[in-house]
């Protein structure tokens, strides 16, 4: 709980975050280059889903933003499997390529286990390759020297950044999916965090009764507006990471993008991130930083 809490949030800005860290791996880029090392980020994109593409090119823009190379593939909708990974093999074996995604969703008739299986753990750009999320478990005291989940990793340092307290904390976990639900506890839990951690999800009884003990709540369930005041501990910290379609505005033809925390949250937690301008900029900044990191561990 946050200490001299008067009703009012302190707003977690990860825009502004995210900035610093851009700038700091811009610095970082830099020194890569004059040792003859070029970081490059590759991408995969199937189909023309218009969240995914203006994703995906932001991911470019901030690539430009630090001087890391973009490497794109785009596919048709009707693609298949073995076309994916024809183009997955080739950034492995790309030395160009330093880390790559593959762009989520995918279409129906492609595999996504078998695809997400099959890019090199080492070039795993958003951390979640089963090979990495094993290391995560099984590493619980030792460094990490693999790429880390990226929307865990940005809720963790923007948390960090405002001195939340995470040491002995209760966090309770609101979604259970790979990106974050799942991965997120496995990193708060290691032993230079110490926190613990609830895991609630569809099969949880009484959520209120969850989050009204957490000293966090991290609401990542893809729900709109789940976590209400009324089940937010005052002075509790709480992280808006989950995006939802809403109705679409007549005005753009565009679907409303909402998050997880409802409308008053703001009037009783002792900070939150905003939706957007939150943990979005932060799980981009993130992406990269495995890039450069991974492209660090290469130049040792």
């Amino acid at each position: 709980m946050r200490k001299g809490w008067s009703g009012d949030a302190v707003l977690l800005d990860g825009a502004a975050r995210a900035r610093q860290l851009k700038e700091q791996m811009r610095q970082q880029v830099e020194r890569l280059h004059q040792q003859g090392i070029k970081p490059g980020l590759g991408t995969i994109l199937v189909g023309s889903d218009p969240g995914s593409v203006s994703y995906v090119a932001g991911k470019h823009r901030d690539c430009a933003e630090v001087g890391i190379e973009s490497i794109r593939v785009e596919l048709p909708e009707t693609v298949s499997t073995a076309q994916v990974l024809t183009e997955i093999e080739k950034l492995n074996e790309n030395p160009a390529c330093t880390g790559y995604i593959v762009q989520l969703p995918l279409p129906r008739q492609v595999d996504v286990n078998q695809v997400l299986e099959a890019i090199d753990p080492d070039k795993d750009a958003d951390g979640l390759h089963p090979m990495n999320l094993g290391r995560l478990v099984l590493r619980v005291k030792e460094p990490i020297t693999s790429p880390l989940p990226c929307t865990p990793r940005a809720c963790i340092d923007l948390l960090q950044q405002y001195q939340v307290p995470l040491e002995g904390a209760q966090v309770c976990v609101v979604g259970r999916g790979t990106t974050v639900g799942r991965s997120l506890p496995l990193m708060l839990t290691r032993k230079d965090i110490n926190a613990t951690v609830t895991c609630c999800h569809t099969g949880t009884r009484d959520l209120a009764a969850h989050t009204r003990e957490a000293d966090v709540i991290v609401a990542c369930a893809g729900s709109a507006g789940i976590i209400k005041p009324e089940m937010v501990k005052e002075g509790a910290a709480v992280l808006d990471v989950g995006v939802s379609r809403g109705a679409i505005n007549p005005q753009t033809g565009k679907a409303r993008l909402e998050g997880d925390v409802a409308a008053g949250v703001d009037k009783v937690a002792g900070w939150l991130s905003p939706n957007p301008g939150g943990i979005g900029p932060m799980t981009r900044a993130n992406l990269l930083l495995n890039v450069v990191e991974t492209a660090m561990r290469h130049a040792e």
